[in-house]
Parts: C-alpha cells; structure tokens; sequence
C-alpha cells in the first residue's frame, strides 16, 4: 500500500492499532478534518486483520458512505469496487478483491442479523458514533453480542468527532480511548439575527445574497428540511451572479444528484449548496468557506399513543451547531454566520437526543425477536430504549401477527423479517394477494425512498408516476421492489380474493390508519380515533375514504402528507372483516333524552348511524342518567321546596358531617344513577322526571334514623306567637328567620333549633317587611336599643301600636284597633 496522506489522525494510527491488538475494542475520538474515516480503515486492513478478513465501516448516512469509499479508492489509485467498496440499499459496488466494505448503518444491521458469526470479517468500526441513529445503537449492541457469545476475535472500534468517549468506553467493556487533534482553519463566528416575523426561508436567502457580495468561496446553508430549501432556491434563483451555481442537498434526492451537490464547483465558478443536517458530518464539500446556519433542523418524534412519527423543526444542539460552523473551516479560513442571537447559543442543548429514545420501537423489537431476544433491554445499548416505548412496538407487532403472546416471533413474523422493509411494511407486502405483490412491494419502496414518484399526498398517483420514471434511483428502486415481491412469501393472513388496489394493500400495514371523510371539506377521522387534514383543494380530499401513511402535526387534526384512496367496496370489505355493528343509547343535549341508534363502526370510526324505535328499560335510565351529568347540576331543575330540602339538609352535613351525608351539587351530580335513578323507573327524558320524584329521592338519601330528627334539628318553620308559621332560611352558615318585629312581641328567649343548641340569626321587618334590625339576642334587644327603634316605627308607622316593655305586650300581625 502508498504512503497514507499526512493527515492529524497519523500521528495516533500506531497507538490506535497496537491498542486493537491488545484489546478487543477501541474508542477513537477525532474532531472534523483529522482524516479518520478514511486514513483509519485503510492503516488497520494491515495491521490487524488476516489478508482473507475484512473490514466493515459503517456510515449512518449514504452520502458519507459513498464519499468515504471513492477517497479511500483514490488514495488507493483504484476504482471502487475494488480494494474498498460499499454496500447500500439501492446500490451496491465490491468485488472479490474487496476489503473494506462501507455500508450504511441499516445495511450493516441487516448483515449481522443474517450472518451472526460475520463470517469473514475482522473489524467493524462504527462511524460518526455521535449521530446516534437507532441503527448505529442497534448495530453496535448486536456487535458486542456477537463478540461476547461467538467472535472473542472480533474487533470493534467506535469513532466519533463529538463523543463521551469514556461513556463509549465502559460500554465496550472499559476499552482504551484514543484522542487526535484535528486539522481545522480558524473560523470566524458571526451572528445575524432575524426577527420572529421573518420567515426562516427569507433570513437564508438574504444571509446568502450578503455573503456573496462581501466574502469569496462557496457557500453551504443549512436548513431543516427539502420545503425550506426549495423556497430559498426559488428566492435565489436570477438573484445571483452568473458564476454562481445552486444546489439543493437532502435525503430524497438520488445519490447522483448528491454527488454532483457536493463535487467542486468548477475553475472559476462559485457553488450555494443547501443543506439539510445531512451535510454536518462525514464529508467535505471543496471550496466551502462560509457557513450560513438557520440554526433549525427537522427531527421525528415518535408519540407511543398514537403509534405515529411526526417530524418537529427543532433547535440544533450546540454540537450540531458547532459541527455546521466547522464545514466553514475544512480547507481554508472561513466565516460561519448563525442566524441568531450570540446569547442564545448557551440556551441549546448540548447534544442532539438519541434517536432510540424517541422513535418507533417495532422494527428493534422484530429484529431482537429474530436473534432470540424478547426482551432488548437484556442488550448492550448506551441508552435502553424507553420501557412505553417498546411495549407500544409489541402491542402493534402482536397486532400484526408477527409476535405469539410470549414475544416470540411466528411464522408471519419471519415472512415480515425476510424482507428489507420497516414491520408495517414488510406486513403489507407479505399479507398482499399475489396480483398486488408487486403494487405492495412498489408502495412500500416509495414510502421507504424519499421522492419518489414526486411527491403528491396521493400515492396512487405516486405509484403511477413512479412506473414511468426512468432515471438510474428509479430504476435501481424498481428492481429493489421486484427482489422484494419475489421474496415475499405469503402467510396465513393472505386473502387471495382480497382487493390489491393501492388503499386496500396500504390498510395492510395501517390498519388503524384508515380513515373516513368527516364534516369539513378535507377533514378526517382515522380507525385511531385521531383526526387528519388535507388541503380542500387536493383532489384527494374527494374520496370519502382513505388510508393515511404519513401525518404531522397535532393528534387532533394532524396534517395528512401521504395517503392512498379507498374504495367503498374495500371499505365494505375491510368493514365486513374488522368492523363492528352495536345497537347504542345516545343521550342528545337539546333534547335532554335518550335516543337509540344502530352503529356501524370500523374500530373508532363510525361508517353509519340507523335512528331505533323509542329505547326503555333501565339501560336506557342509566343512559339518562349518564347523559343529565353532561349538563350543570341547576338543569335538573328539582324546584322551590327540594331545594329548601337541600339547604337543610346540607346545613346539618356542616354542622355535623360525620353523621349526615354529603349532599353538594358536585356529589349529587356524580351519583344520580346511584339516588335518582332508582326513583324514576322508566325515565327516558329529563320531561319524565317530577319533582316529586325528586324530592323522594333526596329525602332516600338520609338514613332512616336521621330522616325522624330533620324537623326536630333543623325545622322548616318557626311558629310564632301569633301563630303564623314563617320559613326559615338555611342558605347561610348560621340559618335566618326573617319575621315583623310585632309577632316576636312578648317572647322573653331568643328563638333556637337543634334542640335549643342554636339560637337563629333573626332579620326584624317593619310593618312593610323592610329590615331594621338583626340580632342573635332577642331579650337583649329588647332591653337595649327597642327603644331607639321604637321612637323611629312610631314616626313611620303610627297605626300600629309600639310598646314601650315590647317583652310584656301581646304579639300581633295587624295595625291599632279602629275606634268606635
């Protein structure tokens, strides 16, 4: 092998391989620039591997994998495919002579999960650790695995820029960590703020106009995803000089048009590539100098209650924000401009989370299922998955058939596992009929292929466009689908007379996903309860029905970004298969009744309602019962003299609430089935219900024993001297007899109730019933201020007789005796 360029990384190879000699595993930490992704395979291929072994180097992204192998080839002055090639989906390049295979973090699960042993494999060294896909975690802990049980000879290395090394190195069974300083031009941190009323996609555009105006090189601008880099392309585009070449950088794009992105730009020329995060890590893109940082990126985030992924624009973590501002920096002095406020960078977190700790579990647990693990917490993973987390991916996983009650993997299951597909999928395509295989396995490419077919909500449409494409991703996705439809092998669950249009084979895989047009053009409602969203003016918001793969947003009304129509006549059948008829009591607001309705239900979604003849029997009282606690308590109307029976009763539950019952409005309310039920047989409506009824009921509510002693403790009246009887009042803590002055006229005590033990606050009228005094001491008033009252009754009441000893005169209701 030639000479290795003199790259920072150099200086640390010998100590790096003597320690992978030593031991069974390393943890190199190098920072952007020092040339460990393509110095590091090439020095160990002959310093600790046989000449018949080789080497796996796992990239988590295939744009990083595909420039990792062509530098190392070049180094080689080979081609690849050769000495060193690599292995992806879509694409595959080595050779018989290969020894260094680059393969993507996927690809490489897929290999250990096929081959336990690594048969013929040395070396596996774990890219760009940092990333923390799913992936690389799973990847890494399946390795460690196999070492532990079966491969004492395997070697593992872990390499990272931005990385708890020693974290990393207790994990590998405290394995040596190696440091190498990096190669790295100053870079010049500038901050431009833009205001929250300016669109991210507009600060870009205008960050970029300015940095081609006053700095020389290219430029790369990060974004969060293909929308915004779209929009800033369309706000650059004639707004540039003529040497200056655009190009867009994301996921979706075929890994030719990546390529020429991030090739240099020609002699002469100046390039504008944005990016997404895919360009932070593992790759160099020539004459870069200047780095415009909208400071966002688009991340999943997998919500267990909902069994759905929905991507959130997201703060980048200071790690990421530094890894974007070191692109400036790769080959000469350069400038970084963030898009934000210079205080705002210690207000970001530190590092981006974990994918495991915030993604769908059920292809994790299908794999650990089929290497003999049911549960993947008894694997090495740097961070265990979350227990909810995977406990939603076996409820769906068992959902599928792919999993027996014990975890263990059927017969489905293992169908679902031989295919390249996530378990939704592979379900899909494995429980198609044969003639919608090939559709099955089509779709499944699509929605695992960003781009492809364009990107229409409508996957049929998609598919259709898809089938005429004809460029080299196409061609290559294509013959992936065809490789997966012919491996697929059918299970128990295949219903060969079953429909294979698009919606009917997507239901398959998302069966909770199916979903029925509801209310507002372009609203729907799925089997899972949640709400969709598509634009009204999308010709596939005509369809009544649909099967959504894709939602964002809020679980509400999420917002529908694929879907495939269903027909009715595969709704029906789907119907017929899974769905439900109930006869049902809906008790109705307005009308404050029952009502029946037959439903014709598929999981949550309601297909039809049939109106039933008038419902009765006590289901339909319990249903009316249920129904009354949706309206305020005061609805019930119980009328003048059950509420003064409540305000009894509730008085003597504060004076003594371990002896009388908790008669409140939200306890009364929270019951009714309990004591109003029983005393309205029959009752459909709240119409039916009389207040008599109602007070019968209340009164049910106090203990026989307690129900004697009511008027003896808490009397409805007072019985006066006159003997006129007059209502008390016991909406107050201390209970109110409101009475003319006159009728209380030679009573020498205070009037009282509960056996005399509390004396009533009493409001004394004048002759026109106005108040004019209140006391809790009748004697005392009598002895007291009477007279002062008495001076003022004389003066506005002079028919009336006012005595002066009111304790000794006889009590009256009426005016002075006319004369003769």
């Amino acid at each position: 092998m030639e000479a290795l360029p003199n790259l920072p990384v150099t200086e640390v190879l010998p100590a790096l391989a003597d320690a992978l000699v030593d031991t069974a595993a390393a943890v190199l930490v190098a920072p952007p620039g020092a040339g460990k992704t393509t110095l590091v395979p090439l020095f160990l291929l002959e310093k600790i591997t046989a000449p018949e072994t080789r080497i796996i180097l796992v990239e988590p992204r295939r744009l990083a994998a595909r420039a990792a192998a062509r530098h190392m080839a070049e180094i080689l002055g080979e081609e690849v495919g050769e000495t060193v090639g690599w292995r992806m989906r879509l694409d595959t390049k080595i050779s018989y002579k290969t020894r260094i295979e680059v393969v993507t973090e996927g690809v490489f699960t897929r290999m250990i999960l096929a081959d336990p042993e690594l048969s013929g494999i040395g070396c596996v060294i774990f890219d760009e650790f940092h990333e923390r896909s799913l992936d690389g975690d799973f990847g890494l802990a399946l390795a460690l695995d196999v070492q532990g049980a079966l491969r004492e000879d395997l070697k593992l290395l872990v390499m990272s820029a931005t990385l708890d090394g020693a974290r990393v190195a207790n994990l590998l069974g405290n394995a040596p960590v190696i440091e190498s300083v990096g190669r790295a031009f100053s870079v010049d941190i500038r901050y431009r703020e833009h205001p929250g009323t300016e669109r991210i996609e507009d600060a870009v555009a205008a960050a970029v106009q300015e940095a081609l105006a006053s700095e020389t090189g290219s430029i790369l601008a990060f974004l969060p995803g293909q929308r915004e880099i779209e929009r800033v392309a369309e706000r650059l585009e004639g707004r540039m000089p003529d040497d200056v070449v655009l190009a867009p950088l994301f996921g979706a794009m075929d890994g030719a048009a990546q390529d020429r992105a991030v090739r240099p730009a020609s002699v002469g020329a100046r390039k504008v590539v944005l990016a997404t995060s895919i360009a932070e890590t593992s790759l160099t893109i020539e004459g870069v100098r200047v780095v415009v940082d909208s400071g966002l990126a688009r991340r999943p985030r997998y919500e267990p209650a909902t069994g759905l992924s929905r991507l959130e624009t997201v703060r980048v973590s200071k790690a990421a924000a530094d890894q974007r501002a070191g692109r400036a920096g790769r080959t000469e002095s350069g400038v970084a401009i963030r898009l934000w406020r210079a205080e705002q960078t210690a207000a970001l977190e530190g590092y981006d989370p974990p994918e495991i700790l915030g993604t769908d579990l059920a292809g994790l647990v299908l794999d650990c299922a089929a290497w003999g693990v049911a549960d993947p917490l008894e694997l090495a993973f740097l961070d265990p998955p979350p227990a909810s987390a995977l406990a939603e991916a076996k409820k769906l996983l068992a959902a599928l058939g792919a999993l027996d009650e014990d975890g263990r993997l059927t017969k489905t299951g293992e169908a679902m596992r031989g295919l390249p597909l996530p378990p939704r999928l592979a379900r899909m395509v494995s429980a198609a009929p044969r003639k919608g295989r090939m559709t099955a396995a089509r779709l499944a490419v699509l929605l695992t292929e960003r781009g492809l077919g364009g990107n229409d909500a409508d996957l049929s449409e998609r598919l259709r466009r898809f089938a005429h494409e004809k460029g080299p991703r196409a061609k290559g996705a294509d013959s992936l689908a065809r490789r997966i439809a012919e491996t697929a092998t059918g299970t128990d669950m295949v219903d060969e007379d079953a429909s294979d249009e698009p919606g009917a084979l997507l239901a398959l895989a998302y069966p909770d996903r199916v979903a029925v047009r509801r209310g507002a053009p372009g609203s729907y409602v799925l089997a899972n309860g949640r709400g969709g969203q598509l634009d009204p003016i999308d010709a596939l918001s005509r369809h009544r029905a649909l099967v959504v793969a894709e939602l964002q947003g809020a679980a509400g009304a999420g917002r529908i970004l694929s879907a495939a129509p269903l027909s009715e006549d595969a709704l029906a059948a789907l119907f017929a298969a899974r769905g439900s008829t109930e006869d049902i009591l809906v008790f109705e607001r307005e009308a404050r009744a029952v009502r029946a309705r037959r439903v014709e239900r598929l999981d949550r979604i309601v297909l039809s309602e049939t109106p039933l003849p008038h419902p009765s029997g006590p289901d339909a009282t319990a249903a009316l019962m249920e129904g009354l606690k949706s309206l305020p308590f005061h609805a019930l109307g119980i009328g003048k003299e059950s509420e003064r029976l409540l305000r009894r009763l509730r008085f003597l539950a504060r004076a003594d609430p371990d002896g009388w019952p908790d008669l409140s409005d939200t306890a009364l309310h929270n019951s009714l089935e309990a004591w109003l039920a029983p005393f309205v047989p029959g009752a459909t409506q709240l119409a039916d219900i009389k207040k008599g009824q109602l007070r019968e009921a209340l009164i049910g509510l106090v203990p026989l024993h307690l129900q004697s002693r009511l008027d003896e403790l808490a009397p409805s009246q007072f019985d006066a001297p006159t003997g006129n009887r007059h209502p008390i009042r016991y909406d107050e803590d201390a209970p109110v007899l409101a009475i003319r002055v006159q009728e209380l006229f030679g009573l020498t005590h205070h009037p009282a109730i509960a056996e005399g033990r509390l004396p009533l606050t009493i409001e004394l009228l004048s002759p026109a019933h106005r108040p004019i005094q209140i006391t809790r001491d009748l004697p005392g008033f009598w002895a007291g201020s009477w007279s002062d009252v008495r001076a003022d009754l004389r003066g506005r009441y002079p028919k009336h007789e006012w005595p002066k000893n009111p304790a000794n005169a006889s009590p009256t209701a009426r005016a002075k005796r006319r004369s003769g």
